[in-house]
């Protein structure tokens, strides 16, 4: 499976920390890690601000309805990421319609050890996102 080069980011005192998603899937397959049902109420950020986070970044109707398509077009059965502290990595749009779908869990791949954001202090709009 290609996937689009995506971010995850996180805030911290330093500016952003961004993970390149690719390299955290590739790194959780090199780990060989066998996915676990995890429930949905244990997905911290299901109950967080997420998607609209970032300064302007504004839940506009037409904002939520790219996201929609993203969750409708999700496909649960890869399972999605944690980190080891359990906060999500990769896979909201997939945590998302399994929520919408009235289910209680989904499979889930928890690295061991969190590893160093690929990006310290970028904004989200000057991360790379050309292959």
């Amino acid at each position: 499976m290609s996937i689009r080069p995506q971010y995850h980011i996180r805030p911290s005192p330093q500016g952003p920390l961004a993970w390149d998603v690719r390299k955290l899937i590739a790194h959780a397959q090199a780990l060989q890690l066998q996915p676990r049902l995890v429930p949905l109420s244990a997905i911290a950020e299901l109950d967080q601000r997420y998607w609209f986070s970032e300064p302007g970044d504004e839940p506009t109707p037409r904002a939520i309805a790219q996201h929609m398509r993203l969750v409708e077009a999700a496909d649960t059965a890869y399972p999605i990421l944690l980190d080891a502290e359990g906060r999500l990595m990769d896979g909201m749009h997939r945590a998302v319609k399994r929520l919408v779908q009235g289910q209680q869990d989904i499979w889930a791949l928890q690295l061991p050890a969190t590893p160093a954001p690929d990006f310290i202090g970028v904004a989200a709009d000057d991360l790379p996102y050309e292959d």
